[in-house]
């Protein structure tokens, strides 16, 4: 649905003075599919993803929408692009003078559409999204997931084939964004729309995407399958947006040492997915090293719809112990980190 090839952003004038925000990204987003694009702030995320529907035009390379050069359309060619492209914003961009009603109704009444069509089209998206009570409510007379249905709403009112969403969960909070990535998912299932969100936040992007890219200075450095990229990272970048998702617990975290002192004991994450997501290698790690293992913390939840585990462990450093340890990761297949040493 959309391919940035070789795409680039870059404001004043090349040499001193200029800034490059995006640089010679490439990437492809697969029709129908949810795909995030995930970096910090500053990284060129918002950049991008304006560059879709042509609110940043690209001063290098190309972005195809379903087969169109973005870059080549005159002002014509951008607002019939952008009947097909919706997006969705971090803090709303809803009318204050406007009903909930009114406010989906905004882009079909540009779009010229009689008052009766509009009337058969936005009352089933606000039940679509669960508002359909909520239509004659003022923005002001709304919570913040409210408002970012309604946006939703809004952004469905042209019948899309493409999706953006702009940050749209960092404002709210924890339950509601998980309300909102579940309704954003049913759309996406519902109506085969391909959904593209950019996001600093990780737990966005496992919880709803099938596929991410990650954004550093205007840079893609890593991407792939979420479940991928999410238990095998690759780049530096990557595993320090991940690192708070599977960081120790402080009591434990403060206690590591990166080098082995006498007696001191080996402390490794195990990780559990694909055919060792089932199968018991804890108690068979026991049997193998004795009572010697301890279980220090662990976590299970599911990435893209597939089950994920760690468990962190400690055991004697002592150079037999880690060697038979060894064997038996490599034997089973059982992925693992060493994450240093305790007393």
């Amino acid at each position: 649905m959309v391919a940035l090839k070789g795409a680039g952003k870059r404001y004043g004038p090349a040499g001193e003075g200029g800034f490059t925000a995006v640089e010679s990204v490439d990437l492809t987003v697969e029709r129908s599919a949810i795909t995030g694009i995930i970096g910090r702030s500053g990284a060129g995320k918002s950049t991008l993803i304006r560059m879709v529907n042509g609110l940043e035009s690209v001063t290098s390379g190309k972005v195809l929408v379903d087969g169109v050069d973005v870059g080549a359309l005159g002002e014509d060619g951008l607002r019939g692009l952008r009947r097909q492209i919706g997006m969705i914003f971090q803090h709303f961009n809803l009318l204050s003078s406007r009903t909930a009603f009114d406010n989906v109704a905004l882009p079909l009444e540009i779009a010229g559409v009689d008052k009766k069509a509009i009337r058969a089209k936005v009352g089933p998206l606000l039940d679509l999204v669960g508002l359909g009570d909520k239509a004659g409510s003022y923005p002001s007379e709304l919570s913040g997931g409210q408002k970012q249905r309604v946006g939703i709403a809004r952004a469905l009112a042209t019948d899309p084939k493409l999706l953006l969403s702009d940050e749209a969960t960092s404002a709210l909070d924890p339950e509601t964004t998980q309300s909102i990535l579940e309704l954003l998912k049913r759309i996406n299932a519902d109506l085969g729309l391909t959904v593209l969100l950019i996001t600093h936040e990780m737990e966005v992007v496992k919880t709803i995407a099938s596929h991410v890219a990650v954004i550093d200075a205007g840079r893609i450095v890593e991407s792939g399958r979420t479940f991928d990229v999410y238990t095998n990272p690759q780049h530096e970048t990557t595993r320090t947006l991940l690192a708070s998702a599977l960081k120790l617990p402080n009591w434990l975290r403060s206690a590591v040492k990166p080098q082995p002192s006498a007696g001191d004991r080996v402390l490794v994450r195990l990780v559990f997915f694909g055919d060792t997501a089932f199968q018991p290698l804890t108690g068979r790690l026991v049997a193998e090293l004795g009572s010697d293992v301890n279980i220090l913390a662990g976590a299970i939840e599911e990435i893209s719809g597939e089950p994920f585990g760690s468990l962190v462990v400690s055991y004697s450093a002592e150079p037999d112990v880690v060697a038979r340890a060894n064997r038996f990761y490599a034997e089973t297949g059982l992925t693992t980190e060493v994450l240093g040493y305790v007393a």
